[in-house]
């Protein structure tokens, strides 16, 4: 099956998301997790005591339109869902129900724009 653009697009800035998180300590749960509620981009774990599990929802544009690089997109319903599929993940993995949890919007531009990520921490996930 072929890969559309925007797939190919959202595959490189998640590779690209990765790629600076792991820089940081952080290493890959999970990427592209689905559920009957949503999928998850990525999830990471930094073990470090406690452990800490980061979600994150990453973005790609080529431009700044309307929605601010994809900031404007987290909206209410995507929020729910992302909640929503965060405990269908939990319910897979249940050692990390202690964990403490963060979400992050990850606004990657995509070439030939050369600016960096931007991070958005939002509310920790219930």
């Amino acid at each position: 099956m072929a890969r559309t653009a925007a797939r190919r697009q959202g595959d490189w800035a998640e590779q690209r998301a990765l790629r600076l998180l792991r820089q940081h300590g952080w290493r890959l749960l999970a990427r592209q997790w689905h559920c009957r509620w949503g999928e998850l981009d990525l999830v990471l774990l930094k073990p470090h005591q406690p452990p800490r599990i980061l979600v994150v929802e990453v973005k790609a544009r080529r431009r700044c339109g309307p929605d601010g690089w994809g900031r404007a997109a987290l909206q209410r319903g995507k929020r729910q869902r992302l909640e929503r599929s965060w405990h269908c993940w939990l319910a897979n993995e249940p050692q990390w129900a202690e964990a403490s949890v963060e979400l992050v919007l990850a606004l990657v531009p995509l070439p030939p724009v050369t600016a960096p990520v931007r991070w958005i921490r939002l509310e920790a996930l219930r």
